[in-house]
């Protein structure tokens, strides 16, 4: 019998291989593709705007059903989003995704499908994704989290 935590994580790669294919049949993992996109006043290629809209209007079919449950299909607690506002950390952050996303023409999911795939610029991509990360955490813990407990304590 397959132990509930192997279920989980079997789940979990069989979703994420959906994922992964389904980037690479529409042609997300192609930077040409985001850039012809976004490349409004050349040669516009306007796929990936029926790709994003499939997939908002999967997701908005999927959070309306998902906000009526407790539970996800698997049996676990449903957690979903409670915070709704617009912060100044979002909107900075959503400007560097979309800067970064525009210049590379990859954002992570398929920048990990690319990269698994061998493309080179696949992994200079997913090596300063990392390095964002790891700077973020850095300063996160080491400037934003101090400096908050500090104003607290005042």
């Amino acid at each position: 019998m397959l132990h509930t935590n192997h279920f989980f994580r079997l789940v979990e790669f069989v979703v994420g291989l959906l994922f992964g294919l389904g980037l690479m049949l529409s042609g997300m993992t192609d930077p040409g593709k985001v850039i012809g996109f976004l490349d409004l006043f050349g040669s516009w290629d306007p796929s990936l705007a029926l790709v994003m809209g499939g997939a908002i209007l999967v997701g908005f079919f999927a959070f309306t059903v998902a906000k009526k449950r407790t539970v996800t299909l698997l049996g676990t607690v449903l957690r979903l989003p409670t915070v709704h506002r617009l912060d100044k950390p979002l909107v900075i952050g959503s400007l560097l995704f979309g800067m970064g996303w525009g210049l590379a023409g990859f954002c992570p999911g398929p920048a990990l499908v690319s990269m698994a795939d061998g493309q080179p610029k696949a992994f200079i991509f997913v090596l300063a994704m990392l390095v964002g990360m790891l700077g973020f955490e850095l300063m996160d813990r080491f400037v934003h989290t101090p400096r908050k407990n500090k104003l607290s304590a005042v």
